[in-house]
């Protein structure tokens, strides 16, 4: 009874995953290229670091372990934008893809432009095993924990409960992250305005992919019409 119930829902998923194939494919070898990048960024950062600075807002927090919420709600934020679309908008789930590439690019070129040492009191969060080799101590700017929450705010904006999960989630752990002392207080506030020049610029590259794609099918059609 529940497999007859989902057999044409699970039909119409197969037919979309098939007929985008080739931009999740690209999409995912994107993502590998961003996050080889970003672990060579991220192993510049770890030695590139130099000097603790003062912070008005950290200088007067005290230190909290928040490490639970730290890792988790990260590594939830990071499953719902990959696997949402890919479960049940598998249409969008190269732009998902896309749109995380270009941030995780984007962010490690800014990373390794910033060498700021992690302030000397940070409470150090060690992720699960098959994330350790994404983890790096210097890595400051900008707060990927505020901003890629931020980033699914803008791209889930037709699904109201992730959007606003997703915002509740930015808000949350940009207040973690500096009560642990893991970031300044300007790599939280300036991820909000990076982040949204990233989606902008997703959209933009989107559009012109679109446009090419568009420009492309129809010079097909001409040519298989004077064919027949």
């Amino acid at each position: 009874m529940l497999k007859e119930k989902f057999k044409p829902h699970f039909k119409e998923w197969e037919e979309d995953i098939k007929k985008n194939r080739n931009w999740i494919i690209l999409a995912v070898l994107f993502l590998i290229f961003a996050g080889t990048l970003n672990n060579y960024f991220g192993s510049y950062t770890n030695q590139a670091g130099s000097v603790v600075v003062p912070d008005l807002i950290l200088d007067h927090i005290t230190t909290f372990d928040l490490s639970p919420i730290y890792i988790w709600l990260f590594v939830i934020v990071i499953a719902v934008i990959i696997f949402y679309p890919l479960f049940f908008k598998p249409s969008k789930i190269s732009y998902s893809l896309g749109m995380l590439s270009l941030f995780i690019l984007i962010r490690a070129i800014f990373t390794s432009l910033t060498h700021l040492k992690t302030p000397d009191d940070v409470i150090v969060a060690n992720f699960p095993t098959p994330f350790q080799n994404f983890q790096f101590q210097n890595d400051l700017f900008f707060s990927g924990h505020t901003g890629l929450p931020f980033l699914g705010f803008l791209i889930f904006k037709d699904n109201k409960k992730i959007k606003y999960f997703m915002l509740a989630c930015s808000i949350i752990l940009g207040a973690t992250v500096l009560i642990m002392h893991a970031h300044y207080s300007i790599d939280v506030f300036a991820a909000f305005f990076i982040t949204y020049g990233i989606y902008v610029l997703g959209n933009k590259v989107q559009k012109f992919i679109n446009n090419l794609e568009v420009k492309y099918s129809s010079k097909r059609l001409v040519v298989q019409s004077k064919r027949d």
